[in-house]
């Protein structure tokens, strides 16, 4: 059987690059279905180590003619003319964008196409090289998932059952104790929404988990709590999502999830003309790994009264002579802490968030609201107490709130290094 593998594995490779070579010719133009067929089939049949040869091939083989690349830029550079940028444009795009975009009008080439991005994420910590396919690839999934091709639908109880196990899966913030808890989330005070692509109409790319509640939720363990009642009143005021999770892998960086909320925000909107609010109840991961980085502000321009705050708060918490990981073993709880380490703690992660959020370095989840146009709203203490959240944030969780009329402004804002927050977060800081 080894025998036979060193006789087949080579043909393979050679089978999967040549239906790559015939799918972006001119022939596998007119013949695009089933050469795109043929190239699919070929790469699946491939083992991990042929798939690594493939994708050098796809980086080193199929990329633009430098010299026809430096052709067209000086006929450009000598006469900006419309035809001389379009020749330019045609010169810099690698051919792997038109090989990738003949294998998505096959059946499956979609699948196929997030299963290579998938692998590739995987491999370029090792394989910096393989950087400008990744690229290719991220650029051509951002069109075709671009959200205006999306289906938004409500997911609930009734829903196929291999949604709602993709569901209980793949659940990143809160996770789902099991079917019981899958039920609680999706009862009548409770919405779950994801985005559909047409080719994969069984697949949620992405969901939102959401509460309806008459007030602004200042902790979470309410919210998940699978043994809790439904609410008996049906006007919701608040709206909080307190959970957004990816399904594939393959459309990282892909922006999908800004799009999701403010649509779910309308659709609620229309739904329950009582609601007036829509926060979010959201996990601060990153704080306390910044804080144990020793941070600082020299890097910052801010007031002397900020600097003086900042650094008598580092001092409170002592983390040089003892790691976050030693107080939480030793049994550190918020309830436990003195007031001056809430109030250490507390303008600590005021700081982190308004002034690094939109740096590198800061929270990912504040990035991602606050890059949507949220207003920073509330800290709240002692809001997660789970292992996560007490090592991620000291248990503390913060509300963003989505003004729909000023997403815009806040999100301009945001784009030039402000972060814009209540009068309740500028006290701490």
């Amino acid at each position: 059987m080894k025998l036979l593998d060193q006789f087949t594995r080579p043909r393979q490779l050679t089978k999967a690059l040549a239906a790559a070579h015939n799918l972006v010719s001119e022939r596998g133009e007119a013949n695009g279905s089933s050469m795109a067929q043929e190239l699919i089939s070929q790469y699946q049949l491939l083992d991990e180590e042929q798939r690594n040869v493939f994708y050098t091939a796809l980086a080193e083989k199929f990329s633009p003619d430098p010299a026809g690349v430096v052709k067209a830029a000086q006929a450009y550079a000598r006469e900006p003319s419309a035809l001389n940028l379009i020749a330019l444009t045609k010169a810099a795009e690698a051919p792997r964008q038109e090989l990738f975009r003949r294998m998505n009008r096959a059946p499956g080439g979609t699948k196929a196409a997030l299963m290579m991005r998938r692998e590739l994420l995987r491999l370029l910590d090792k394989r910096p090289d393989l950087a400008a396919l990744d690229y290719d690839i991220r650029h051509l999934l951002s069109s075709w998932f671009n959200p205006g091709f999306l289906k938004m639908h409500q997911v609930d109880w009734r829903s196929p059952a291999h949604v709602l196990e993709k569901i209980i899966q793949h659940e990143a913030v809160h996770a789902i104790d099991g079917w019981d808890d899958l039920r609680r989330r999706l009862q009548p005070d409770r919405r779950c929404f994801a985005f559909f692509h047409p080719q994969l109409p069984d697949e949620p790319l992405i969901f939102v988990e959401v509460a309806l509640l008459t007030e602004i939720p200042s902790v979470i363990a309410p919210l998940v709590d699978k043994k809790s009642l439904p609410s008996a009143t049906q006007k919701f005021k608040v709206a909080v999502f307190y959970s957004i999770s990816n399904c594939e892998a393959g459309l990282r960086g892909v922006s999908m999830g800004n799009f999701l909320i403010k649509r779910v925000a309308e659709h609620l909107k229309a739904e329950f003309a009582s609601l007036s609010t829509f926060v979010t109840l959201s996990p601060i991961p990153g704080f306390i790994d910044w804080l144990t980085r020793s941070p600082n502000l020299n890097e910052v321009e801010v007031p002397l009264a900020t600097r003086t705050r900042f650094e008598h708060a580092l001092e409170t918490l002592q983390l040089k002579n003892k790691t976050w990981a030693q107080h939480l073993s030793e049994g550190w709880t918020p309830d436990k802490s003195s007031a001056k380490e809430r109030e250490a703690l507390t303008s600590l992660c005021a700081l982190y968030l308004t002034i690094f959020s939109t740096r590198r370095g800061g929270s990912p989840v504040a990035k991602f609201h606050l890059g949507n146009g949220a207003e920073l709203y509330r800290l709240n203490w002692a809001a997660d107490l789970s292992k996560k959240g007490l090592k991620e944030s000291a248990g503390l969780m913060v509300n963003y709130l989505y003004n729909l009329g000023a997403v815009e402004e806040n999100h301009g804002h945001f784009a030039q290094g402000q972060v814009i927050h209540a009068r309740a977060v500028a006290k701490l800081i």
